[in-house]
């Protein structure tokens, strides 16, 4: 896992594991690893694995993302604003590419719109964690509208996925301001990379 601060996690592992009343050599038998490894772990010598953090966040009563130090809930949807302002966020983002499809009438008997991800996208390197990830939350959604899974299951889901996918880092970036005749000749071209050229010319 990369991006991560592992003194601060290390730190962090270190406090839940006194608070919790144990010492090194208990947690290590808990984990099944040495107590070595635990002290490189309380100290940030070595990375943390994404199993051992979930493992760690039973033992120690946390959740995966505490350990991670990734913060949830710091922009919560207050109105519909913040959940179009995300979606305009998200269009900034270089790894991820997505399509809006429209049905509406008179074409459609439908009025639908979705957002849709191609997970065999070449120049979009997270598209196929964002299908993964889409396909196991749905599953996840339907577990639950069936009740075969309790919202405890779902926010342990929430947890761990948020907890896996924390490290990998995602660049945005601001829509290219262009010069009008840079604009136009750009927009010609998408015109007859869409459309092809027109006859005769």
């Amino acid at each position: 896992m990369d991006n991560f601060d592992y003194s601060a996690i290390g730190q962090r592992i270190k406090t839940l594991r006194k608070h919790k009343g144990l010492n090194q050599t208990q947690l290590a038998n808990l984990l099944g690893k040495s107590l070595r490894t635990v002290q490189k772990y309380e100290t940030g010598e070595i990375e943390v694995s994404i199993d051992v953090v979930n493992t760690l966040a039973k033992i120690l009563d946390t959740t995966p993302t505490f350990i991670l130090g990734y913060e949830t809930n710091t922009a919560p949807i207050r109105n519909l604003a913040d959940v179009l302002n995300f979606l305009f966020e998200l269009d900034k983002a270089t790894s991820l590419k997505f399509d809006i499809d429209v049905k509406k009438p008179p074409r459609s008997n439908e009025w639908t719109c979705s957002i849709r991800f191609n997970g065999k996208e070449m120049d979009a390197a997270h598209n196929a964690d964002m299908c993964l990830f889409l396909e196991q939350w749905e599953e996840m959604r339907e577990e639950l509208r069936c009740y075969a899974a309790t919202p405890a299951n779902l926010h342990k889901w929430q947890e761990q996925t948020l907890a896996y996918y924390a490290a990998s880092s995602v660049e945005c970036v601001e829509p290219e301001e262009l010069d009008e005749d840079e604009r136009i000749a750009r927009h010609n071209a998408c015109l007859e990379m869409q459309y092809g050229s027109k006859k005769g010319e």
